[in-house]
């Protein structure tokens, strides 16, 4: 029997380690070069503004006049509400669907997938002019109501809802998806001995399938907040027009106004809520490796 020696060894394990280290330059360089250092240098032009003599000072300024400008928070307040309610709504609305594509079985089953990924595949603005055309004003629900003799309802489309109904359809696919897999690591027979043991149907999914599925459930809620948070095309076609999400609030500012300092300041403000959601999905997935 030979051994093999231990240079030969530690040879190979530096060459390996040489191997990943420049397989992962370039995304590292490139997540550096377009991500963070646009970043920077957006938080370095809100803080040092141009002073009367010519030069740059360190100023808050632009960051007390959005706290002291009522606009503004009420912009902010509403993509919070926003924000919020579409991710409650979404795991009230996905976490069944997940659950019944876990456990059920045949061509119905891969219907209702179908059904449940097909919204991402419907473009933004298609899906904003459907919205308008089904529940707007004289839509397909108006002239459906008119026509039974049934009194109007009360249009979703440019108020604070329409956005909510929009983002929410927008967003099923990926929800699903990420509860989907979470519910890859509850075991069949780990509900089977549940349910031996006399565990009803509620036991099973708060003592069993939710545990197993929370960090599924905070990943799929963090990826919701980034993606509406920042979401642009749904509230500027369907919400109103004051007061607006910061998506469509900070267009107006640097397109409207001609203001880039102040909407710049609205999107570091915004980046500043969604790190604290993408904290989680990176808390997430540190712990996921680790256990």
């Amino acid at each position: 029997m030979s051994l093999t020696p231990a240079n030969d060894i530690v040879g190979k394990n530096n060459g390996r380690g040489l191997t990943g280290l420049l397989l992962v330059a370039i995304p590292v360089f490139l997540v550096g070069w377009m991500i963070i250092w646009p970043i920077i240098s957006a938080i370095g032009r809100t803080i040092w503004l141009p002073n009367e003599g010519g030069g740059r000072s360190f100023s808050l300024e632009t960051y007390g006049f959005f706290f002291t400008d009522q606009y503004s928070l009420n912009n902010l307040g509403v993509t919070l509400w926003t924000t919020g309610v579409c991710a409650v709504l979404l795991v009230l609305i996905c976490l069944p669907i997940a659950l019944y594509l876990r456990f059920a079985k045949g061509r119905l089953a891969a219907y209702v997938q179908g059904l449940a990924i097909f919204p991402m595949f419907v473009p933004s603005i298609i899906l904003s002019y459907a919205i308008i055309r089904v529940l707007g004003p004289n839509g397909t629900v108006d002239l459906l109501l008119n026509a039974m003799h049934l009194p109007k309802i009360r249009s979703p489309y440019l108020t604070p809802w329409g956005p909510v109904i929009g983002l929410v359809w927008d967003n099923i696919p990926l929800t699903v998806l990420i509860l989907l897999s979470g519910l890859g690591n509850v075991s069949n027979q780990s509900i089977e001995a549940a349910r031996d043991v006399g565990a009803g149907r509620l036991a099973v999914l708060w003592h069993i399938i939710l545990p197993r599925i929370s960090n599924s459930i905070l990943v799929a809620v963090s990826f919701t907040v980034l993606g509406i948070f920042s979401a642009f095309t749904l509230p500027y076609v369907l919400g109103p027009a004051a007061p607006e999400m910061m998506g469509p609030f900070m267009q107006r500012t640097f397109r409207d106004l001609n203001d880039p300092t102040n909407a710049i300041t609205q999107a570091v403000i915004a980046f500043c809520f969604c790190i604290v959601f993408g904290l989680f999905y990176v808390r997430s997935v540190a712990k996921n490796r680790s256990a």
